[in-house]
């Protein structure tokens, strides 16, 4: 190749390589572009399913809205109910008496049968009479023995006072056989006193029965000497009438006090451990006089009759002390309170312009809760209708379809609880306010206020006292 040829194969190569260079640009552009379609693709599906799933979202909301929501519905209901407060009790014998012996001997054989009724003064032991009334009868022969020397002593002295009359004897004579008359007479006293203390003994060899009750179980067998005043021999207990003792908050007290200063008679209820099923009836007595500053709860006693035998010694009770009897109270079931920024209310049912079933909130004022069922102070009429299942899923206005439930008379009935006792009227109580239980009584019945609100200030739903 010649020298003159050699310049011209430089320039050949450097449009090769632009070329080669400008292809391989063109190929990126067009790989770039490709991805950018590609994710726009993708970010445009993405968008047009969620605007659909919002769409379809939105439908499905208004077909819910549109659509009725089932829920329960029960009348409000006016009847009688108490006013009361709770505590806890323990059912004591209205009196109580451990038997002993006054005197010391052998036990004979019993005279009842363990577990019986006895009656005050009935035999019910007998210890062993023999020595005690030997030491009467020797009591006895002393005495008599006593007697025969005063009278010999007053013939002495009815003989020397004629002859001191007749100067025949001195007056120390007289003096003497009158100073032994008066031994004679004082022995006689002591006798006297010996044969009552003997006879005393001799009684108290028959144990008689100091209460009316129910003799418990015998605490020592026939044959064993006994000791006076030391050894327990049975246990008697009163139970008709019995007694229970209860607890109720110091805060409570001043209202109670005041009545039983009125001379007001209150009525006391009974239930059993579980607070549902009513046991007695009957009143209460009294009050302590101080406080229990280690619990804050004074402590009460009731006094019930008992004639069934239901209540019986140590056992354990709630106490529902009635202050007040309602006759027309508006009653509701307790599922149907609720409670949020508007303070407590219920849902009720009404028709709108259309005819169609609406559900509303109807502000309530709450006096008392009592288990399934509340008392309420206003707010509500007897018949209207309120709901009491599925108002978790109701909003105003909309529209519901509502089926019967049951009415507070029958759930209690059914839950084992009794009908409202009947009573005249007593003195207004605090309803509507709360009150505090006694000492973490069972809530059973309670007098208490507004319940609180939910969570976020949102309706809560209350649970049945």
């Amino acid at each position: 190749m010649s020298i003159d040829s050699a310049p011209q194969a430089y320039p050949s190569n450097t449009r090769a390589a632009h070329e080669t260079s400008r292809k391989g640009s063109w190929a990126r552009i067009l790989v770039y572009l490709v991805i950018v379609c590609g994710l726009a693709f993708i970010v445009w599906r993405i968008y047009q399913n969620r605007k659909a799933a919002a769409n379809q979202a939105q439908m499905q909301a208004a077909a819910l809205t549109n659509r009725p929501v089932p829920v329960q519905v029960s009348a409000v209901e006016q009847r009688p109910m108490p006013i009361f407060l709770t505590g806890l009790g323990t059912v004591t014998p209205y009196m109580s008496v451990t038997v002993k012996a006054r005197v010391s001997g052998e036990l004979e054989p019993v005279k009842f049968t363990e577990g019986q009724q006895v009656r005050k003064g009935e035999t019910i032991m007998v210890i062993d009479p023999s020595p005690y009334q030997a030491a009467l009868d020797q009591a006895k022969g002393t005495l008599a023995h006593d007697e025969a020397l005063l009278r010999n002593a007053q013939a002495e002295v009815a003989r020397y006072k004629a002859l001191f009359d007749a100067g025949v004897v001195s007056r120390e004579t007289l003096d003497a056989d009158t100073a032994a008359q008066g031994q004679y007479e004082g022995a006689i006293a002591a006798d006297k006193a010996a044969i009552e203390t003997a006879q005393l003994q001799l009684n108290w060899c028959t144990i008689q029965s100091p209460i009316d009750g129910k003799i418990g179980l015998r605490l020592i067998d026939p044959g064993n000497i006994i000791t006076a005043n030391t050894t327990n021999l049975v246990l008697i207990n009163q139970l008709q009438p019995i007694a229970i003792y209860f607890t109720l908050p110091e805060g409570q007290l001043p209202q109670v006090l005041r009545m039983l200063n009125d001379q007001r008679r209150l009525p006391v209820d009974a239930f059993d451990r579980g607070d549902v099923q009513k046991i007695a009836s009957g009143e209460l007595l009294a009050a302590d006089n101080q406080i229990d500053t280690t619990t804050g709860t004074a402590r009460l006693k009731a006094v019930f009759d008992n004639r069934d035998g239901s209540l019986f010694p140590n056992q354990f009770v709630n106490i529902h002390l009635v202050l007040e009897n309602r006759p027309n109270a508006l009653v509701v079931p307790s599922a149907a309170i609720q409670s949020g920024l508007q303070g407590t209310f219920v849902w009720t049912t009404d028709q709108d312009a259309g005819g169609k079933t609406t559900a509303k909130i109807q502000p309530v004022k709450v006096a008392l809760a009592e288990g399934q069922v509340t008392i309420v102070d206003s707010g509500l009429e007897k018949g209207q209708p309120i709901v009491v299942d599925g108002a978790d899923r109701l909003r105003p206005g909309a529209l519901v379809v509502a089926s019967s439930g049951r009415s507070p008379a029958v759930a209690g009935q059914e839950n084992g609880q009794l009908p409202a006792p009947a009573g005249g009227p007593f003195a207004p109580s605090t309803a509507g306010a709360a009150a505090p239980r006694a000492g973490g009584a069972h809530p059973h019945a309670r007098l208490t206020g507004d319940p609180p609100s939910g969570d976020n200030g949102q309706p809560a739903k209350r649970e049945a006292q």
